[in-house]
């Protein structure tokens, strides 16, 4: 075998993926609130950069463009006012023979001092477990008491069950505090909200009617022996079963529908979080227009005095230079980065807005089947650049506030061989639905025979899964019983 080494030259084309490339892809698929909070940070860490628009006397700079010791120095009387202001005024006199009186300023006139930090002027709702131990601190009970009780209020779930057996949580905790155990949670049974500690929503139930003084009544037995036929609507059986009257079970129930099966829902779940829209579509006379969203968003620049200062520099260090410099570029590709972002962002949603204009002119009806290619193949930009895009960017238009994301959904074919969007198609199931009669609701089998009469062929398990999807309970859960 013969080896040996040689040298040969070879010219190929390969997609590199700078940094400033990255960066700018990173912003792209960005929250308004995370792009935000990065240039923050950027603002921080970077000292060329300043949170001002540009001013209109401000030239265009570029970093490429050769030095030129032999310029004339730039007119910086904007610095040079900020410096003014600083100065000792000019009734310093009278202040200082004002203050060698001992007397102390007036409010308006005191050095500000430090105040607290906004974070700490903002309260954060109640819990359920702050509630119960709260109430367990106003109950006179033994040291071994209040620690089986805090126990059993900590593996509480956010409905307020306990789940978890007594014999797994307490045991660890000693055996005089696990003897104790039974006497805390039938103490925490009597706390508010009703129904907390249960163990099942039998027991949550039980506990409601017996603060209500509803023990041994039609209520309690229905609870105890009939909560499915109630589920199912089934009235007639109740009736057999119980040997009352209809008017008395329907009473009861009514009564029953009052109780609340998840005590801990006032306290539980999460705050609501507000969607700031980043762009705004509205109607002008017959033309529509696209706003961005600017509100919030820091504009901006690179400061004029470290422009300068590189200009007409020519005594700095080299490594000075370097660094002023490499700050120089980052800022200028942040900035640039972002007002290609908000372009692209305008593109996505002018081409939306092309395509889904019979949406926006009359509603949810007739928004149209669109995947990713068809916005990228019209702006000219890869799918995953517009899945960037529409990813967690929201659009408020006069029909509501939507994600960029709600127009691309996959379209069904009707029996006319046109394509109908899926959204369309829940929203035609949800007008059904609505309007059908409560004593009589219709089965996902009817809804399927009506949308075919409409020209749209769904099978029923798919009017099913799209029912499930809206949070719709099926027919014999919908039927109200009179």
């Amino acid at each position: 075998m013969d080896l040996k080494m040689h040298l040969q030259m070879k010219q190929t084309q390969q997609l590199v993926m700078t940094p400033q490339l990255q960066q700018a892809i990173r912003l792209l698929q960005l929250s308004r609130l995370e792009l935000t909070e990065i240039v923050r940070q950027e603002i921080l860490e970077n000292p060329v950069l300043d949170e001002d628009g540009p001013t209109e006397n401000e030239t265009e700079f570029s970093i490429d463009q050769p030095e030129d010791p032999n310029a004339p120095a730039a007119n910086n009387s904007d610095r040079e006012d900020e410096i003014n202001t600083l100065s000792i005024p000019k009734d310093i006199g009278e202040w200082e023979s004002y203050l060698e009186s001992s007397q102390s300023l007036p409010y308006q006139a005191r050095e500000e001092q430090e105040r607290p930090a906004f974070e700490a002027m903002i309260t954060s709702p109640e819990t359920l477990q702050e509630h119960l131990r709260w109430q367990l601190r106003m109950t006179r009970l033994t040291e071994m008491e209040v620690r089986a009780g805090e126990a059993i209020i900590g593996n509480l779930d956010d409905n307020g069950y306990l789940e978890t057996p007594l014999e797994e949580i307490l045991p660890p905790l000693g055996t005089v505090v696990e003897a104790a155990g039974p006497k805390a949670l039938e103490l925490i049974q009597e706390f508010d909200p009703p129904g907390v500690g249960a163990r099942d929503l039998v027991e949550c139930l039980l506990i409601q009617i017996k603060q209500l003084d509803l023990g041994g009544s039609l209520v309690e037995e229905l609870i105890r022996e009939h909560l499915d036929a109630i589920a199912k609507g089934d009235v007639d059986a109740i009736v057999r079963h119980t040997a009352v009257s209809r008017a008395e079970v329907l009473q009861a129930m009514d009564l029953l529908r009052e109780l609340e099966p998840k005590p801990g829902r006032p306290f539980g779940g999460t705050q609501s979080i507000y969607v700031t829209p980043d762009v705004f579509l509205f109607k002008m006379g017959d033309e529509w227009t696209i706003m961005l969203n600017d509100d919030g968003m820091p504009k901006l620049r690179i400061n004029g005095f470290y422009r300068e200062l590189l200009k007409h520099g020519s005594s700095m260090k080299a490594e000075d230079k370097e660094f002023l410099l490499e700050k120089i570029r980052s800022a200028s590709w942040l900035i640039k980065s972002i007002d290609q972002r908000q372009r692209t962002i305008y593109r996505v949603t002018k081409s939306i807005l092309e395509k889904q204009r019979d949406f926006f002119e009359r509603g949810i009806r007739y928004l149209k089947p669109m995947v990713l290619r068809d916005v990228a193949d019209d702006i000219g930009v890869h799918e995953s650049t517009v899945s960037r895009v529409t990813t967690q960017k929201y659009v408020h238009c006069p029909h509501g506030l939507f994600e960029l994301k709600f127009f691309f959904n996959p379209g069904i074919q009707t029996l006319s061989g046109e394509m109908m969007a899926s959204e369309s198609v829940r929203a035609k199931i949800r007008d059904i639905i609505g309007a059908e009669d409560t004593g009589k609701p219709l089965s996902d089998q009817a809804i399927s025979q009506m949308l075919r009469l409409e020209g749209i062929d769904i099978a029923r398990r798919t009017v099913a899964k799209y029912r499930e999807a809206m949070k719709i309970l099926p027919s014999s859960r919908r039927k109200k019983i009179t």
